[in-house]
């Protein structure tokens, strides 16, 4: 990205996996290849529309539980909440030839960033809605008029720090996601940041995440670290070393939460692997609470987060604490 100059213009635009300045918010590490199959349960019917966008359709009544998933998600399943009526759009690289080798399954298989986002997000919600938007798919992102709307953004839009807003060209499809959660109109859940920084501070690069910048304060955005692993009362977890954190902004601390990525398991680590977790427990509560606005999402998930499994939880770390789909779950109705 080159450096700005004061009343400069720049175009804010995402690349692909593994760029230079970190763009896409996740690393990757190896495992071995032992198959190809996706398997486990987050297959659907895919449509094919035009402009580097498709659709997942999935027809699934419970989801498959793997080990690096938090055990309450199981528990949702068991009582009927597997994203029904919700709608999912994930933005990210789906077309690039750069893929990386994982397993969110019972095999390993070699895909695209993209893919793999999409996929956890299927794999915890099994029957929501899912819309993959390319990278290269600047167009406003469409929301489903019928459905709870949701956007996961496991990417960083990065720029030398000291722009003002009016120096900053989003592209229609920021634009739009950016208004969506300011308005309330979708959830946006968006991967802290791997830079061990404060959400919206430079980082060791003399770069800021404009991105992050923009959905401070929003109605219904939510930033989400990484943390080494699934908590518990008995065995409390930590921040990755890795993960942005929510800092002293006030505002930002009311908007964090944080969930296990157990790239031990997976071979898959970054917050772009905690975001879609989230995204799903959006869409499961959602497939609970039909009428509940994106907003009132937002903050069910917010409100509900733990404290007490996050060893010396501080607010400017962790900020609202460890997401609980148990807990945001637990009451008949929310407003």
């Amino acid at each position: 990205m080159p450096t700005a100059r004061r009343n400069e213009i720049v175009t804010m635009t995402a690349t692909s996996l593994f760029s230079a300045t970190g763009r896409v918010i996740g690393a990757i590490s190896s495992l071995g290849l032992l198959s190809a199959c996706l398997g486990g349960g987050a297959g659907g019917n895919t449509v094919q529309p035009t402009d580097n966008v498709s659709a997942n359709t999935n027809l699934v009544s419970s989801g498959v539980y793997y080990s690096w998933m938090h055990p309450d998600i199981q528990t949702a399943w068991d009582q009927g909440y597997v994203g029904q009526g919700t709608h999912v759009i994930t933005i990210d690289d789906f077309i690039t030839d750069v893929t990386s080798v994982g397993r969110l399954t019972d095999v390993s298989a070699d895909m695209r960033h993209g893919e793999w986002i999409d996929m956890q997000v299927g794999l915890m919600a099994p029957d929501a809605t899912r819309v993959q938007q390319d990278f290269t798919a600047t167009a406003s992102v469409q929301l489903d008029a019928g459905a709870l709307n949701i956007v996961n953004l496991s990417f960083g839009m990065f720029a030398a720090n000291g722009l003002a807003d009016s120096q900053i060209d989003w592209t229609a499809r920021e634009s739009s996601v950016i208004t969506y959660a300011q308005n309330g109109a979708a959830v946006v859940v968006k991967a802290a940041g791997n830079h061990a920084v404060a959400i919206g501070s430079v980082n060791s690069s003399g770069e800021v995440d404009y991105l992050d910048r923009a959905l401070i304060g929003a109605d219904a955005a939510i930033f989400v670290g990484a943390l080494n692993g699934n908590g518990t009362v008995a065995n409390p977890t930590s921040l990755t070393t890795f993960s942005n954190y929510a800092g002293t902004n006030l505002t930002v601390q009311n908007q964090f939460i944080a969930v296990g990525v157990r790239d031990d398991l997976t071979s898959l680590n970054g917050t772009s692997f905690a975001a879609p977790i989230v995204s799903g427990y959006a869409a499961v509560l959602g497939s609970k609470f039909t009428t509940a606005t994106p907003t009132q999402i937002t903050n069910q998930l917010l409100n509900t987060a733990r404290t007490d499994t996050i060893l010396n939880y501080s607010t400017a770390m962790h900020g609202r604490g460890e997401a609980s789909i148990a807990r945001a779950l637990a009451p008949a109705s929310i407003n």
